[in-house]
């Protein structure tokens, strides 16, 4: 038996055969080129750039549907990558130049950057180079012409892969196949990799040298993806262990599922709606299996990817009332699409080129102000759609009062024309807004009189005001949802909005972690939104507090000057 540690990537256990990759044999010879053909060669080339855009489209779109917006912004950093002069002009220079083929070029100019990243220290920027070879392998495979290899065809039995390395969209197709877990010689925790193989809950262990040399197909292993192990060809006592620790895993999952249908109440009665948010219609299905209490973030942004032209109204409202039909009589929040500037040109609308840092750019309500037919169609398409039930709508990015004054107008202007036009909707309908900016959360009061209810975007409200940004993994230890800042103004939010009969949702990532639920019961929030996959978790950790002792928690908490004051007293209390 023999132990290999290497670097925890995502938790979890896999038993299984091993099946080890082998390296894709991509061979990218030379070629001189006459002076008449080079033009002919730089088109080829942008050819393949203009495919490799179409195959990160996909990628995006598969991204948001099995994990949501967040995660789709990963895509984000293969596009930088493929804007970037070092490919749309070192590369066209190079074949001009050197009088080369554009594979040529473009593996020497990888190559030339590859050096550089490897003589950096730091493990964060290393680890970038890996985006920097996934899209470098999508361009040569359209310059070649080879057809992407697909895991889920060439694997068909469960089993634990081993490759010397993964790349991003290589982790993508994983779900699809037999594979429990995997394990590579190279990677580090902040590889966009690990990043997708944690979301996917997929088992993985990096870093581990040279495993995949040690292995063959066939061979007997275990990975654990929490101490950071490969165990290979493990004694029946080793192994018994192993299974032991993945039965009381599924006994657990088992336990959950008996919450189907319970209320989520704690145990001295103080209830709470437990919400779900939704990414894509084609999880609507395992929701409604949950038995949740509604929709308390239904993300729009699906239906403005890999387009040309922006959804009409009618696709709008046809999409928008198969889900409120499903749900009611339960409440579904539908919130206006959070697109960037830099969307508009892939629906062929006039946009900014280059925004220097688009996360606090042209976004959400601001670009929506700008492009008011673009706001008032959805508008009119939730209004229709809500006629098949408890419609909520919700605004994004809010950071002016002005804004929700604007949004209010386009609102009543879209009702009075679904008015003159004769068609039925209710004459009602809440509008709320999320809060995620700093300033709207500490100027909430003057919001209020414009708004039925808020919803406060924990993600955004934490990196916002620490200045982290939370996909960046060199800082991801200041982002902190345990701040005392963040504590603040999440109490000062409920407070302030309850002081003036508005209910407040939570959503964000905060909302599904335990440990941080016993805070969020505490403030007295009305309703949790929360990512399937977690939903029955936190209704379990619900059902087992009792909010009088929590009431005052919260405000000893917000005496902390620290979040490890903060986090020991929830050890004290056996709350983490």
């Amino acid at each position: 038996m023999v132990v290999i540690k290497g670097i925890a990537a995502s938790p979890g256990i896999s038993i299984g055969k091993a099946y080890v990759l082998e390296d894709d044999e991509i061979v990218v010879n030379r070629i001189e080129l006459p002076r008449e053909l080079l033009r002919a060669e730089v088109k080829r080339f942008k050819s393949a750039q203009k495919a490799t855009h179409r195959d990160l489209d996909a990628a995006e779109a598969k991204v948001l549907k099995l994990l949501g917006k967040q995660h789709a912004k990963l895509i984000d950093a293969h596009r930088l990558i493929l804007r970037d002069t070092l490919i749309t002009r070192e590369v066209p220079q190079r074949i001009i130049r050197e009088g080369v083929n554009a594979e040529f070029a473009l593996s020497e100019s990888l190559e030339a950057v590859n050096q550089q990243f490897e003589k950096m220290e730091d493990e964060f920027f290393r680890e970038r180079r890996h985006d920097l070879f996934d899209v470098g392998k999508r361009l040569l495979s359209h310059l070649l012409k080879q057809s992407k290899r697909s895991l889920s065809n060439i694997i068909d039995s469960n089993c634990v892969l081993i490759a010397r390395n993964l790349l991003p969209s290589d982790t993508l197709g994983l779900h699809e196949s037999k594979i429990s877990g995997f394990a590579t010689d190279l990677g580090g925790k902040t590889s966009h990799t690990a990043i997708l193989a944690q979301s996917l809950e997929i088992p993985a262990v990096v870093g581990l040298s040279d495993i995949s040399r040690r292995l063959k197909t066939g061979d007997q292993v275990i990975l654990d993806g929490d101490q950071g192990m490969v165990i290979i060809n493990p004694g029946p006592e080793t192994i018994s262990k192993y299974q032991r620790a993945q039965q009381k895993s599924l006994q657990d999952e088992r336990a959950l599922e008996s919450l189907r249908g319970q209320p989520t109440v704690t145990l001295d009665g103080k209830s709470f709606r437990l919400e779900a948010n939704l990414d894509a219609p084609e999880e609507i299905k395992s929701i409604l299996a949950l038995q949740v209490d509604g929709i308390g973030l239904f993300r729009t942004e699906y239906l403005f990817l890999n387009r040309p032209a922006p959804p009409l109204e009618e696709e709008q409202a046809k999409a928008y009332a198969g889900i409120v039909k499903a749900l009611d009589p339960r409440p579904v929040v539908i919130r206006t699409a959070d697109i960037g500037g830099d969307r508009l040109a892939d629906l062929g609308i006039d946009g900014p080129k280059n925004e220097t840092n688009p996360f606090m750019g042209l976004r959400g309500v601001r670009l929506f102000l700008r492009h008011t037919d673009l706001f008032k169609t959805q508008l009119r398409a939730i209004l229709r759609a809500s006629l098949k039930g408890n419609v909520r709508i919700l605004i994004p990015m809010v950071s002016s009062v002005g804004e929700v004054q604007s949004a209010r107008r386009l609102l009543s202007q879209a009702q009075a024309e679904l008015q003159a036009e004769g068609a039925d909707f209710p004459k009602k309908i809440e509008l709320g807004i999320m809060v995620e900016i700093p300033s709207t959360a500490m100027m909430l009061e003057a919001f209020l009189p414009f708004v039925d209810f808020v919803s406060i975007g924990t993600n955004d409200l934490i990196q916002y005001t620490l200045a982290v940004d939370r996909i960046n993994e060199h800082v991801t230890h200041l982002y902190d949802p345990f701040h005392p800042a963040v504590i603040y103004l999440l109490d000062h939010v409920i407070q302030t909005a309850h002081k003036k009969g508005r209910w407040v949702g939570i959503c964000g990532e905060m909302t599904s972690d335990p440990q941080a639920v016993p805070l969020l019961v505490g403030m007295g929030v009305d309703s949790l939104s929360v990512s399937p996959r977690m939903f029955l978790r936190i209704k379990q950790a619900v059902r087992s507090l009792r909010y009088g002792p929590l009431s005052g928690f919260a405000a000893k908490a917000l005496a902390c000057s620290d979040s490890e004051q903060i986090r020991r007293m929830l050890a004290d209390q056996g709350l983490q």
